[in-house]
């Protein structure tokens, strides 16, 4: 799974990861939506995902199937659903608005999930240290932190390794 925020790049890392054509449900942003979507921050936003984002990344031959979860708490009654099964997932982490990804965080952690937390590199955002990044979401010394740009397949797909790698270490139970 792929989670995290309204607008933090979730469609953009299942679509730069994936090797085939990604299959995504993005509507465009409507009147209906206003003081519901926060768009505070990520104000040219026009379009959000209305399900979810599905890609495919093979790694060492083994298929991966990348699923990118819609951001806004409205739709988060598909998580559950789509957790079922997974291997673990990527958060995914706005400098610009660090408090969105609380939520994420608190569902794997909830139901014992294995997570990983990418901060998502956006241009003109502020960069902080790893250490800062780690105080400020609060995360546990075990629950691996990076930095990469949801655009590039390279960076995401490093990031799914990191996933793979840690979630190697977690328990049978996760």
């Amino acid at each position: 799974m792929v989670a995290g925020g309204f607008g933090v790049g979730k469609t953009t890392f299942v679509g730069a990861v994936s090797e085939i054509e990604p299959l995504n449900t993005e509507a465009v942003l409507t009147a209906a939506s206003l003081g519901i979507d926060d768009t505070a921050g990520v104000d040219t936003k026009t379009t959000t995902t209305v399900a979810f984002d599905f890609g495919r990344r093979t790694v060492d031959g083994v298929p991966l199937y990348v699923f990118g979860t819609p951001g806004q708490d409205r739709f988060w009654f598909m998580w559950d659903a789509m957790i079922r099964g997974a291997l673990g997932a990527v958060v995914l982490a706005d400098t610009r608005r660090l408090q969105d990804s609380f939520p994420s965080i608190d569902f794997f952690e909830d139901r014992s999930a294995p997570y990983i937390v990418a901060v998502n590199r956006f241009d003109g955002a502020p960069a902080y240290s790893q250490t800062d990044l780690r105080t400020a979401l609060q995360l546990p010394a075990h629950v691996p932190l990076l930095q990469l740009d949801a655009r590039e397949s390279g960076s995401s797909t490093l990031a799914l390794i990191k996933l793979l790698e840690y979630r190697i270490t977690q328990p049978a139970t996760a």
